[in-house]
């Protein structure tokens, strides 16, 4: 792996992270398109680099929201000393708990399956194309009128699932997240913002999950550098995606997003009618 490729991937890792577009999609896509054989023909090295991108973005989170995060650290421990939930802080801690249990259980359960089967070219340009259909139209239809604060433990639940089912590559875990926090009457900004929240643990605990085989196994020979260029590429990228965002979507809607899903799926889609590239990725 080449510095370029690992800034490369640690700058799409950031940014589509937390953008509405699939970061495990366009992780795959990418090599994909440039044909970079290192990433595609091994997989090992593929799983350490991601663990390494997770890393980045697992950081990004932790600067950008760290008042956020002691708030609701400190919030959800008094609910465990006083036995009961009795602020809007110790609520939204528990709410993010249960959004978190779903995609876990999926995650662990099904991760052979996400890897060999649904990580195809093909398939991720389908999704992409799919869920920008569904993005526009509950954007369109939804009425947003409600806060993060109003949120109850069925919506966490729903947003919880709806997350498991992003594990999909080119569905996006934050897409269907806020997309799903939309269809809940949730303000643009307010889905975004849980989103993200919830993010926190479902990144961090990926990157534990899959961390423990790495350092178990060590990194690859000679990848040292490149992983702390992409791991330090994915960190300020994925500050920045998280800034713009929320900073967006306080007067827009996800138009752009839907354009670039259709415009990504439907170019995958013609390189492989092409022949230009192949449907399965290698």
């Amino acid at each position: 792996m080449t510095l370029l490729q690992a800034i490369i991937l640690g700058i799409v890792q950031g940014l589509t992270e937390f953008l509405p577009i699939s970061s495990s999609g366009h992780l795959i896509l990418v090599p994909w398109l440039f044909d970079w054989h290192v990433l595609l023909e091994d997989p090992e090295l593929n799983k350490t680099f991601d663990v390494a991108l997770h890393l980045g973005t697992f950081f990004s989170l932790l600067v950008y929201f760290w008042r956020d995060i002691g708030r609701l650290l400190a919030a959800w421990w008094r609910t465990l000393t006083r036995r009961r939930i009795d602020s809007p802080e110790g609520k939204l801690a528990w709410l993010i708990i249960v959004s978190t249990i779903p995609a876990g259980i999926v995650g662990v359960a099904l991760e052979d399956v996400i890897v060999n089967t649904l990580g195809k070219p093909w398939m991720i340009a389908v999704l992409m194309i799919v869920f920008a259909g569904v993005m526009y139209a509950v954007d369109r239809l939804a009425r947003h009128e409600r806060e993060m604060a109003q949120m109850g433990w069925g919506d966490a639940l729903l947003i919880g699932v709806a997350q498991a089912l992003a594990l999909a590559p080119g569905v996006s875990r934050s897409g269907v997240t806020m997309v799903t926090g939309l269809a809940l009457r949730l303000t643009r900004e307010s889905a975004a913002r849980y989103s993200f929240l919830m993010s926190i643990p479902a990144v961090g605990g990926a990157a534990l999950y899959k961390g423990l085989d790495v350092a178990a196994e060590g990194l690859p020979a000679g990848t040292a550098v490149p992983f702390a260029v992409g791991i330090v590429s994915a960190a300020l990228s994925g500050f920045a995606a998280i800034w713009g965002l929320l900073a967006y979507l306080r007067r827009h809607d996800f138009t752009p997003f839907v354009v670039y899903r259709l415009a990504v799926g439907v170019g995958a889609l013609a390189l492989i009618v092409l022949g230009v590239r192949s449907a399965l990725g290698v």
